[in-house]
C-alpha cells in the first residue's frame, strides 16, 4: 500500500504532464466525492429517487453537463444499502467513469462489445444510452466478476446484453462489431487518494506486465471491429506506458486514426512524447482527465476509428 506521505515521490515522474502538479498532490488528501447514475430504464422520473434519498437525509445534486449523474452529500453515505439501489434505480459510479461510453456513443440497433466488462458500470451505461435497443456482448475473463455483472444487469433491468467468458486477448472472431470498448485493466493510479491507498495494482502480484496485456486487448478489439467502426480505449491511470504508448503500438501496426471527441469534464490532449520517445502525432486527439480538475477519478480515453 502506498502511503499518502509517499505519494509525492511516486507521482514525481508525472510532474511535467500533470497540470498544476502541487495542487494535484494536495487533492490526493481529499476523499473521493460520491456520485450515482440515474437508471432511466427502471426509473424515468428522477424525483422518485431524489425524494427517497432526501427522506434519508441525503442531498443529491445534478452534475452539470452529465444529465443522469448526481453528486451526493454526505459523501460517506452507503448508497449500496438503499432501497433505490436494490430496486435498480441508481448505479453508484464516478463521473469520469462515464467518459468512455460518452466517447463510444452507443445507438439503438448497433452490435457492441464490452471486452473487459465486469462489474458492469459501463455495460449498463451503454444499454441505457442505446435505450436498451442495441445488441451488447459483455465479456470478462473471470467467472466471479462475470457473476457480479449478471447481478447488476438483472438489478438494473437490462435486457439487451449477452455475457461471455473469454480472455479478451483471444476473444473469438465472428460477425464484426460496430463498436468495441476496451476499459482495460490498469495500475489504477487515477483512483489513488485518501481512502483508496490500496488501489495501485502495480504493487500487487500478477500486475507487473500490464502494458503487454493492454496492447493485446487493444489489438484484438481493433481486429474484432468492422472497417469504419469505433474502438474506445480507456484506463484510470496516468501512466503513459499504459495509455499513449499502448495506442501508439496499435497505430503503428494497424490502419487507424484517433478521433476528436467532446467531453463534459475538463481535459487535456494526449501526450506525443515520453521519456525521449516520439509518439504518433495523432495521440494529441486522445484525452487525459485529472482528479483535481474533474473532482473525480483520473482517466485516459482514446476514440479510435478502423480505416482498413
Amino acid at each position: 500500500m502506498l502511503k499518502l506521505s509517499e505519494a509525492p515521490a511516486y507521482f514525481e515522474r508525472y510532474r511535467d504532464i500533470i497540470p498544476d502538479f502541487e495542487r494535484f498532490l494536495e487533492h490526493l488528501k481529499e476523499p473521493l466525492p460520491l456520485y450515482f447514475r440515474l437508471n432511466e430504464l427502471k426509473c424515468p422520473d428522477p424525483e422518485i429517487v431524489l425524494k427517497g434519498l432526501a427522506r434519508q437525509g441525503v442531498k443529491a445534486e445534478l452534475v452539470s453537463g452529465l444529465p443522469r449523474f448526481y453528486r451526493v452529500e454526505p459523501r460517506d453515505f452507503p448508497l449500496g444499502s438503499t432501497e433505490e439501489y436494490y430496486l435498480g434505480y441508481i448505479y453508484p459510479m464516478t463521473t469520469s467513469s462515464a467518459l468512455p461510453v460518452i466517447a463510444l456513443e452507443p445507438r439503438p440497433g448497433e452490435y457492441i462489445l464490452d471486452l473487459c466488462a465486469a462489474p458492469g458500470s459501463k455495460t449498463t451505461q451503454m444499454a441505457q444510452a442505446s435505450q436498451d435497443k442495441a445488441v451488447i456482448v459483455a465479456n470478462d475473463r473471470r467467472l466471479d466478476r462475470l457473476t457480479a455483472l449478471v447481478a447488476n444487469l438483472k438489478r438494473l433491468g437490462v435486457a439487451s446484453v449477452a455475457t461471455t467468458l473469454y480472455r479478451g486477448e483471444t476473444f473469438p472472431f465472428g460477425i464484426p462489431f460496430d463498436k468495441v470498448l476496451v476499459d482495460a485493466p490498469c495500475s489504477g493510479e487515477g483512483r489513488y487518494r485518501q481512502g483508496y491507498e490500496g488501489e495501485l495494482l502495480y504493487q500487487k502480484e500478477g500486475h507487473t506486465n500490464l502494458p503487454a496485456i493492454q496492447k493485446g486487448l487493444l489489438v484484438r478489439a481493433f481486429d474484432l471491429v468492422k472497417v469504419g467502426g469505433i474502438v474506445v480505449y480507456s484506463t484510470c491511470t496516468f501512466n503513459p506506458e499504459e495509455n499513449e504508448l499502448v495506442v501508439d503500438y496499435l497505430l503503428r501496426k494497424r490502419q487507424a486514426e484517433i478521433l476528436l471527441c467532446e467531453y463534459p469534464l475538463p481535459c487535456h490532449p494526449g501526450i506525443t512524447e515520453w521519456e525521449g520517445k516520439i509518439l504518433h502525432p495523432g495521440l494529441a486527439n486522445a484525452r487525459r482527465f485529472y482528479p483535481h480538475e474533474t473532482q473525480s477519478v483520473g482517466f485516459f480515453v482514446a476514440k479510435i476509428k478502423r480505416l482498413m
